[in-house]
């Protein structure tokens, strides 16, 4: 017997509503944790270590996925997934739209929260730190290293604003394909680039069983060195 089309305008019943119960969820975590001996000596170092391992040993769909947190100047937060682009010492690097909210959000309040969630391996990251711009000439060589459709993207879009419809993109995105068909160089966005998040605290987080989690955080010292606090989990 075949199934009938699901609609999305039918009234949900009590049988249909039912979920899983997530206080029933349990993950047992690995017994092998993070010591302070395991370290390198600067974050961006041992995030490389663990990004490599994410990668090319875990083989993470998108290891490079991260959570960016903002707050605006009254304090209201927003969070969104968006994925790293760059990073070395001098910070963690993602591009966006300046006028869409965390664009919005950064301009006015500069502090942000990056999370790295890779849960296969019962690892987090959490990077905090105070985000700045990046210069024209470095948002141009990244804008022209992307695909030509990806380029068209950042001037379809007003992102984050309201609109009335798919189509509305649609019809943007196929204006500008006419105007700059594959193979013609797309101008570089004037409200689109990069961001460059310098980190003041880093926390490398790993499951333990029973939930005794290894967190081990560095955090900027004044004279340009780390210190490396233990928390309690």
């Amino acid at each position: 017997m075949p199934f009938a089309p699901i609609r999305q305008d039918v009234g949900v019943n009590a049988h249909d509503a039912a979920a899983p119960d997530p206080a029933a969820m349990r993950k047992h975590y690995r017994a092998e944790g993070l010591a302070e001996s395991d370290l390198a000596a600067t974050p961006v170092q041992q995030f490389a270590r663990w990004f490599a391992q994410a990668a090319r040993e875990a083989h993470l769909f998108e290891p490079n996925a991260m959570i960016v947190s903002t707050a605006d100047a009254q304090g209201r937060p927003s969070s969104r997934t968006v994925l790293l682009k760059q990073f070395d010492e001098h910070g963690f690097v993602f591009y966006t739209n300046y006028e869409s909210r965390k664009g919005r959000d950064l301009a006015e309040n500069p502090h942000v929260s990056l999370l790295f969630p890779w849960h296969p391996m019962a690892r987090q990251v959490v990077v905090t730190g105070v985000a700045r711009r990046t210069g024209r000439d470095e948002t141009a060589a990244y804008f022209r290293s992307r695909p030509h459709g990806s380029q068209l993207g950042a001037w379809a879009s007003a992102q984050s604003s309201v609109i009335a419809s798919r189509a509305e993109v649609d019809a943007a995105y196929a204006e500008l394909e006419a105007r700059y068909p594959e193979g013609e160089q797309v101008p570089v966005p004037p409200h689109w680039g990069g961001f460059r998040v310098a980190p003041r605290q880093v926390e490398f987080w790993q499951g333990r069983e029973n939930r005794l989690h290894d967190r081990l955080r560095y955090v900027a010292e004044a004279d340009g060195g780390w210190r490396v606090e233990r928390l309690s989990p």
